[in-house]
Order: structure tokens, then C-alpha cells, then sequence
């Protein structure tokens, strides 16, 4: 299982600047990673997952190092215009609106910060959404 030093620093500190814009957000040590939470409730979750013990993520695996994801939560809507590409996204083997970002070098952190701020959106009591703004969150 990873730790949270298993995450790149640099990927860490991005999500972390992006999370905490987010109103009665919390970052936690998960059970692999580290996640954000508004509640009880998971809205980002970034790892760095054992292709071994895990091999949905081989492919992603570069020179023998295990890749970077994050996962998020996805509308309905935008599921399948998230996941049908293929790379950098793909449907997560659990929750039917949970999506797996493969983070690196070809990273839009633009679109990664939209993509938290609507997972926070649907993951956040209602009077919570609406203090966002209707534009993305940069981090």
C-alpha cells in the first residue's frame, strides 16, 4: 500500500491548492493516499497504486514505476465523455460514478481543478455548493 510521501510532492501540493478553496474541506491520510472530504463523504483520493496487487493500473506504469491517480466522482452526463477516450481517464472497478485520473507530465491542471470542484459539488451539502463559484477553482 502507498503513504502519502508515495505521492509525488509536486502532485500532492497541487491537489492540496486546489482542495482547500473548497468551503469545510479536510485532507486525511487514506488507506492508500491521501484523500479530500467534505463530511464523510470522499470528493478526490490521490495514490500511488501497486500494479501488482492492482493490475487495472499496469498500463499506466512507466520504467517500473507504479503511475499516480486520482479518483474522483463523475455526473452521470459527463461519465461518458470523461472515460470513452480512454487515457488519461478511465471508470474506476468500483462506484458507478467514480472516475480514475492518471496524473504526470501530461497533466491539464486546469480541467483537474474543474473536475474536483464539480466532484466537491456533488459530494457537498447543497448551501455548501452554492458559495463556488460557477467557474473553476485553479490550483
Amino acid at each position: 500500500m502507498s503513504s502519502p510521501g508515495d505521492v509525488p510532492p509536486e502532485v500532492l501540493n497541487r491537489v492540496r491548492s486546489i482542495c482547500r478553496q473548497l468551503p469545510e474541506s479536510y485532507e486525511e491520510p487514506a488507506w492508500i493516499g491521501v484523500r479530500w472530504r467534505i463530511r464523510t463523504r470522499t470528493f478526490a483520493h490521490v495514490y500511488a497504486p501497486d500494479v501488482d496487487r492492482s493490475p487495472v493500473y499496469a498500463p499506466y506504469a512507466t520504467e517500473g514505476q507504479d503511475p499516480v491517480v486520482m479518483t474522483f466522482r463523475a455526473a452521470a452526463d459527463e461519465l461518458l465523455g470523461l472515460t470513452a477516450p480512454g487515457f488519461p481517464f478511465f471508470r474506476a472497478h468500483w462506484g458507478r460514478d467514480v472516475v480514475v485520473a492518471v496524473l504526470g507530465d501530461h497533466t491539464d491542471w486546469t480541467e483537474i481543478a474543474e473536475l474536483i470542484t464539480d466532484s466537491y459539488r456533488g459530494m457537498a451539502p447543497k448551501f455548501l455548493a452554492a458559495r463556488l463559484p460557477l467557474l473553476p477553482l485553479l490550483g
